[in-house]
């Protein structure tokens, strides 16, 4: 009983300071985003993706790649770390994102690639009736074909 009261105050502690708090919640939220972005690699994926479109062309001949990546890796780790800060620090101000100058405040995706909303029974209203499609394989990272899904 003597070892479980130091951790129930501090569970309450820190049930205290972020109870009833829109603001550390977002920050949580963004912070967890951010540290799920080392599994997630949007931020490579767009690198690699902007400098190979929006690379000079007299550079040489599929460097764009490796420097599109090393610029991604930095933004990953950079993005990566900023989440474990922002989680760490959620219930102390500032709850205003970091580092806006270098990242932008929520993970980023790239331009042949906008996220939406999973095509899954919980969201499908129709799906009794037959009418709504599923994701196919949707445990491969990445995967994004899916079956009856309307733009």
């Amino acid at each position: 009983m003597r070892n479980i009261l130091p951790f129930l105050a501090t569970l309450a502690i820190v049930g205290a300071l972020t109870s009833g708090c829109s603001s550390a919640e977002k920050k949580f939220g963004r912070g967890v985003s951010n540290m799920a972005e080392i599994a997630r690699l949007g931020e490579i994926r767009r690198s690699v993706e902007q400098t190979t479109l929006f690379a000079n062309s007299s550079a040489e001949p599929g460097a764009h790649y490796t420097a599109g990546f090393v610029h991604g890796l930095n933004k990953t780790l950079a993005r990566t770390g900023l989440g474990v800060f922002e989680v760490v620090t959620a219930p102390f101000p500032p709850y205003d994102p970091l580092f806006t100058n270098y990242l932008k405040p929520y993970p980023q995706y790239p331009d042949n690639y906008k996220p939406d909303i999973i095509d899954d029974s919980l969201f499908a209203t129709d799906n009794d009736m037959g009418f709504s499609g599923v994701s196919i394989a949707p445990w491969i990272p990445g995967s994004r074909f899916t079956i009856f899904n309307s733009p």
